[in-house]
């Protein structure tokens, strides 16, 4: 990539003729995202108002379809590893987020819990346990204040703050339940994202977004009952790390258009119509 090639493509962008502003923004996106730090650097040295803007908006566009690619390629790819799509989420507001980081602060959750957790006394005392850990030894709460702020979408955020909605709240309880062998997994309810502790002899819900709180398949029938709503099996049985990632774009499309930011929700769709593709179900 050379460097002057960009500096001359950068100096176009202050182009008043719109045709050759097109052929400029469709050569720069050519290059992909490998072109952001150059963009960027050109940013900085940039002081036209009106040329920063367009330079901003070209790398926002080079990254939405740099997660585009990515978040198809975990979709259809075999493991869909479900921090790596929690990630790829949080990627559209914080592009320059690290996976790595994120495994490294889920791992000294687990060791946290690991340092209290007993493998020989009933599940409903083992949750118990996580549950002092995480909600009372680690201050992991809900965020009842600002239920719709699109950061409670955002795994990074909610791991920083240790506030949350149900999903986030409970996807991360469910990945440091899962690291201490306990089969904990996630439940699409309506209106309503729980756990359920599920092995092959017992069965039970989890709500981390109330402090972990324990109850049956019985409150899940009240809860459906009340909402007058047939029962449907998924309101019961684990969900997958696409439901969950699915569910998680959902939320976010609604944090934006409560603050009318039509646009982020435009893109969130988009990214929410990627997990809808081919023959995975939707």
């Amino acid at each position: 990539m050379d460097d002057k090639e960009i500096k001359a493509l950068v100096a176009l962008l202050d182009d008043d003729d719109q045709e050759i502003l097109d052929h400029v923004e469709e050569k720069i996106m050519s290059y992909g995202d490998a072109i952001i730090p150059f963009l960027e650097q050109e940013w900085e040295n940039n002081f036209n108002p009106g040329v920063q803007k367009r330079i901003e908006d070209l790398i926002h566009l080079l990254q939405l379809s740099s997660l585009k690619t990515k978040l198809k390629d975990w979709y259809f790819g075999e493991k869909q590893d479900l921090l790596e799509g929690l990630w790829l989420v949080a990627t559209y507001q914080y592009p320059d987020l690290s996976l790595e980081s994120l495994r490294e602060q889920l791992e000294q959750i687990y060791y946290e819990a690991w340092l209290e957790f007993k493998t020989d006394i009933h599940p409903f005392d083992q949750i118990k346990i996580l549950n002092s850990v995480v909600f009372s030894k680690l201050k992991f709460r809900a965020n009842t204040k600002n239920f719709h702020a699109p950061a409670n979408s955002m795994i990074n955020i909610v791991l920083e703050t240790r506030k949350g909605n149900p999903i986030s709240l409970c996807v991360i309880y469910m990945m440091v339940a899962q690291r201490l062998k306990l089969p904990v997994y996630g439940v699409n309810l309506p209106s309503l994202f729980i756990l359920t502790y599920k092995s092959e002899d017992r069965q039970f819900y989890i709500n981390a977004f109330n402090r972990g709180l324990i109850f049956s398949k019985h409150d899940i029938d009240n809860y459906i009952q009340q909402l007058k709503l047939e029962k449907l099996d998924m309101f019961y049985q684990p969900c997958t790390h696409v439901d969950i990632v699915r569910r998680v774009l959902r939320n976010l499309i609604v944090s934006f258009e409560k603050l009318k930011d039509y646009e982020k929700a435009d893109e969130v769709k988009m990214l929410l119509e990627i997990l809808t593709e081919g023959d995975l179900g939707i």
